[in-house]
């Protein structure tokens, strides 16, 4: 939340809430217990603030992992966005091509086709996350970048089994419509926090611990820490 902004010598301050709990991805890795059930809770508070933003006309363009922080350090605490450094304003639905921005393995088709685009790079970006926080593990992987991209501008993801057999089918279902190549198709933010997974997760979402998925992600946020800090 931005509470004020500072101009001051030619410099200029933006005051934004404190979060001191740390990335969420590594808290959830310190867990005793991870379930699918929880994975919606995330999901469902990351939406919330897409939605938000995009209600007000801003784009966030770079949500990733790194991005999504905890407001404290206390048991169930708020996930936040952060880093908004390329973050665009929009009007409304509006497609235009803004530039090339992003993180590699969250960039949407039609940034990488360097389409017009707007607020549905966002939820790509999300079902991205979502898929990580189901199995530990990227939907789009390469080290060849170029690969990597041809793989993204295809959709070209599945559910191996046997760590998504365990996985609900609604869980699938929102995830396919989050990585639908088409744009005008995908679904929305708004829309996503209608899905039954998410808004009736006590019901529809496994409550199975997925231990499986807590040590893919250890290697997940592992692997892309030392990748920040050889570059």
């Amino acid at each position: 939340r931005l509470h004020d902004s500072i101009s001051e010598e030619g410099f200029h301050y933006l005051v934004f809430d404190l979060v001191t709990g740390g990335e969420l991805f590594e808290d959830i890795v310190a867990r005793e217990y991870y379930s699918e059930a929880d994975a919606s809770h995330c999901i469902h508070q990351i939406l919330e603030s897409v939605n938000h933003i995009h209600q007000h006309d801003i784009v966030h363009r770079d949500l990733k992992p790194e991005n999504l922080l905890l407001a404290s350090k206390c048991k169930g605490a708020a996930v936040k966005l952060a880093d908004f450094g390329l973050a665009i304003e929009v009007q409304g639905e509006q497609q235009a091509w803004f530039g090339f921005a992003g993180t590699p393995g969250y960039l949407s088709p039609e940034v990488l086709r360097k389409d017009p685009y707007g607020k549905p790079v966002d939820i790509w970006a999300c079902g991205v996350i979502l898929y990580i926080l189901l199995v530990g593990y990227p939907p789009f992987w390469d080290e060849d970048q170029h690969k990597l991209y041809q793989q993204i501008k295809a959709g070209a993801y599945d559910f191996p089994s046997p760590e998504w057999d365990t996985v609900t089918p609604e869980a699938k279902n929102l995830i396919n419509q989050m990585l639908t190549i088409n744009p005008a198709k995908r679904i929305t933010a708004d829309q996503a926090l209608k899905h039954p997974w998410v808004c009736q997760r006590s019901t529809v979402a496994s409550m199975m611990h997925r231990q499986e998925t807590v040590e893919c992600l250890r290697k997940f946020n592992a692997r892309r820490k030392l990748k920040v800090s050889i570059s």
